[in-house]
């Protein structure tokens, strides 16, 4: 019988659909296993197989925990919110709703046609009043505990998309959506104070089974450095210099200081003639990003700023400089330069011909200009303190004890972690729950007046000013409050797209409540969040925010675990060949072919030059899941995404692979349908049996799918030479193929005479008494060149395997000399070595 997948995946689907197969409700008396995917954004483009990787791995993992016997809570939502649907709507001047809910629809279409078991009724949307009601009211816990405030700050704002963005929204100095230029420019902003809550994201890993090299990431973002704070007189009493070193021991190697451009000591620092090159330096800074001021490699600029400060100890005058490598929002926005100790230092002092001090000597020898280890201090003494031959470490406690004792410094402990800045300049996001009041107060909305819901407007351009398109209702934005009474403005600025996924996976423990954002009993039976999995783009600060907002939680009583996340996996980044002509301009991959290990274009045979890209529609290499399904089948495409390679590594996708998957799940169906299939038993089918059980039940578990793919062929393979196929054998193999091909799986189920489901029938287990290899394969060498094969029962003697080396025409041709000695491997190798 012929495989038909397309009339196979249709019905299945409608059984799921039809029977709400997947529906999930808590059972206080079945263990839990809660997996779940990093939901995606809706966008127009719809899927790409790229998105398909991690989706089809976590419903492998949910569809395994359900036959061994878990209560599963699998669901699936919509990020919803954002720029891309905002700027669409000024574009078409279609509503963001509109298209939004189009996209919706078209996303569930394309996940529901790949077979993932997810439960739908637990489905929603970040856009949701419904749900966004919920991430107001959080917000306002955030704000009842301090942890939301204003201030006025320099951000990247992109005049084109009429915003404020974030770090992350920006790519070489340009913003990520469109590719516009960014400027610096001062803005009002809320800001949520997660630096509050540094130690403990730090701390906290350690509970969490994540990848080490993501913890490091985590660890490095938040940027914990303990040191010194000091302060610097500026000469003239025109005020104090404060900055944060992790290198007190190379104090007395200061030879000049570096304030951020928009430091606001350079308002009254500057003698009158500086003030025009200050002034002109600090406006060309004004039109660079972060990233561009942090790159390590660019040519350093700055200028000097006419005045001195003086240092600590030794008091000698010191110049400011400004320079745009100093950031205002990283610690204090002011540097102690200690060039001969400093890379970064030391390349700016070169460029400016500024003095270098030495004050460390490598304990051992080493030809350097600029030494950044540890050492012994030299050159380092005054009247007050000496570190001359003391270690660094020794010397940095010294340093702090003096600096303590003085009333100039302490010790402290830093971090590169900013608090997150958390407002946009959109109609498309969450309005803020608060009310300005004439008396200068605000009034954070109670829960009773949530969800407060934006007006409906037609003009989604931000103002000139910087403004949201909320400023422009003017009877949304100049209400009376009832409560208080007095006349109010709402807040005009919304939340950025990061509010409604930093809790949402708390939402699908309790979807559909209306009068909590979740029952704190379905908390505490599903959280935390087994098994996490989503793109290595969200690896920082998606998982930082969640964190935080899950901390706060906590310490509201509101939710009963520290952490959100128990495992954690990043899938790799897929690509697709796309080819690039001599000329420019790209050809789809569907038009070229492979020749000979080179890539020919079909019609012209002209050379192409293969690149790999990141699946992408503008490069053609984008491949809709649509498309696959309608040629292979869902399952052949399941199939490939897994066998590609491990999860977590980069891979690239070959249409032609999914083909072979597919002649696999041919060659199982016929197997199960085959006139073979017998009620008989067989001990070989059985030992068959039970080491793919073993195989396929140890690599899930470390979520090896492609290994376990491999298994699945090999079983086929042996399983085919057998004389007859016991039905009881094929039923216990079709279990261990419905995870990863569920809908054929079903089918064969069915076939086989159930009645019910397979997808609740119990994982088989392994005997060990099959699991012992009969037969084993010895390797027969001569010279250590392979010179034949024997297939043969475990455990022959050495003679008997030379015995039968010797009579082998196609060994015993090589063995013309004198043996000199026999090299033997118990069940694996024998080898003849000739003098």
């Amino acid at each position: 019988m012929k495989y038909h997948p397309e009339q196979i995946e249709k019905k299945w689907q409608a059984y799921w659909k039809q029977h709400k197969t997947f529906k999930t409700t808590e059972n206080a008396h079945q263990k839990k296993y809660y997996v779940l995917d990093m939901f995606p954004y809706p966008s127009g483009a719809g899927l790409h197989v790229g998105h398909l990787l991690g989706y089809t791995a976590t419903d492998i993992i949910a569809r395994i925990k359900r036959h061994q016997g878990y209560n599963v809570l699998h669901p699936m939502g919509w990020d919803s919110f954002g720029l891309p649907a905002e700027q669409y709507a000024v574009r078409t001047g279609t509503h963001p709703a509109i298209t939004t809910k189009a996209n919706i629809q078209n996303f569930k279409r394309q996940l529901e046609a790949v077979g993932y078991s997810y439960d739908w009724d637990r489905a929603f949307a970040t856009s949701d009043p419904k749900y966004y009601k919920w991430t107001q009211w959080i917000f306002t816990k955030l704000y009842e505990r301090g942890l939301a405030y204003q201030a006025d700050l320099m951000v990247n704002y992109c005049p084109a998309l009429g915003t404020v963005l974030a770090n992350e929204e920006i790519e070489s100095g340009k913003s990520k959506e469109g590719g516009y230029p960014i400027e610096r420019r001062p803005l009002r902003q809320w800001v949520l104070k997660i630096t509050a809550y540094a130690d403990r994201l730090l701390e906290d890993l350690k509970e969490v089974d994540w990848p080490e090299g993501l913890k490091k990431l985590q660890t490095n973002w938040i940027g914990r450095s303990e040191g010194a704070s000091l302060s610097f007189s500026i000469e003239n009493g025109l005020g104090e210099i404060t900055v944060f070193t992790t290198r007190p021991d190379t104090l007395f190697g200061v030879t000049y200081l570096v304030l951020a451009p928009e430091h606001p000591l350079l308002e009254t620092i500057v003698p009158p003639a500086f003030e025009s090159q200050v002034r002109a330096y600090q406006k060309s800074v004004s039109a660079k990003s972060e990233f561009e001021r942090s790159e390590i490699a660019k040519t350093k600029s700055g200028v000097f700023t006419g005045a001195y400060a003086l240092h600590p100890i030794t008091l000698e005058k010191i110049p400011i400089w400004t320079a745009d490598y100093v950031l205002m929002g990283y610690g204090t926005g002011s540097v102690m330069a200690v060039p001969a100790h400093d890379e970064r230092d030391f390349a700016f002092a070169s460029q400016f011909n500024l003095k270098i001090a030495p004050v460390v000597a490598p304990q051992e020898d080493q030809e350097t200009k600029c030494w950044s280890g540890k050492g012994i201090c030299i050159h380092s003494h005054s009247p007050e303190l000496s570190l001359d031959g003391l270690s660094t470490e020794e010397a940095k406690r010294v340093v702090i004890d003096f600096l303590e004792k003085k009333g100039i410094g302490k010790g402290s402990v830093h971090y590169k972690l900013r608090d997150w800045l958390f407002s946009r300049q959109r109609y498309w996001g969450e309005p803020f729950p608060l009310l300005h009041l004439p008396d200068g107060s605000i009034r954070a909305l109670e829960l009773d007046e949530l969800p407060l819901v934006p007006p409906e407007i037609s003009d989604y351009k931000p103002s000139s000013t910087g403004e949201s398109p909320l400023a422009k209702v003017r009877e949304w934005v100049e209400v009376f409050d009832a409560k208080t009474g007095m006349k109010a403005l709402r807040e005009t600025n919304t939340m950025p797209q990061w509010a409604g996924s930093c809790w949402y996976y708390l939402r699908f423990c309790d979807p559909q409540n209306d009068v909590q954002a979740w029952d704190e009993k379905k908390e505490a039976y599903w959280m935390p969040v087994d098994l996490y999995v989503g793109g290595a783009e969200h690896a920082v600060l998606h998982l930082l925010y969640a964190r935080f907002w899950h901390k706060v939680l906590f310490d509201c009583g509101l939710v009963s675990t520290k952490e959100p996340f128990q495992r954690l996996c990043n899938q790799g980044i897929l690509t697709a060949r796309s080819f690039q002509k001599e000329g420019g301009g790209y050809v789809a991959p569907e038009e070229a072919v492979e020749k000979g290990g080179e890539w020919i274009h079909a019609k012209t045979q002209e050379k192409l030059r293969s690149q790999m890209e990141k699946m992408s529609k503008s490069k053609l290499n984008g491949v809709s899941p649509d498309e696959i399904i309608e040629e292979f089948g869902a399952d052949s495409m399941r199939l490939y995404s897994m066998f590609m390679g491990p999860i977590e590594k980069e891979k690239i996708w070959n249409t032609d692979g999914v083909n072979g998957c597919h002649r696999f799940l041919q060659r199982f169906y016929e197997m199960t349908v085959s006139e073979k299939v017998s009620d008989q038993e067989s001990e070989e089918a059985l030992r068959l049996l039970h080491l793919l059980i073993k195989g396929v039940s140890d690599d899930v578990e470390k979520m090896l799918f492609n290994t376990a793919v491999a298994k699945m062929m090999e079983f086929v393979n042996d399983f085919n030479r057998l004389t007859h196929y016991p039905k009881a054998v094929l039923k216990e193999a079709t279990i261990l193929l419905s995870p990863f091909a569920p809908h054929l799986a079903e089918e064969i189920w069915e076939s086989l005479g159930e009645k019910e489901t397979i997808a609740y029938a119990p994982w088989p287990k392994a005997d060990p008494k099959y699991l012992e290899q009969a037969v084993v394969t010895y390797v027969i060498q001569v010279n250590g060149k392979l010179r034949g094969r024997f297939e043969l029962p475990k455990d022959q003697a050495e003679e008997a395997i030379i015995a039968l080396a010797k009579e082998n025409p196609g060994i015993s041709k090589h063995l013309q000399g004198v043996v000199q000695k026999v090299i033997f491997v118990p069940n694996k190798l024998l080898n003849f070595v000739l003098e």
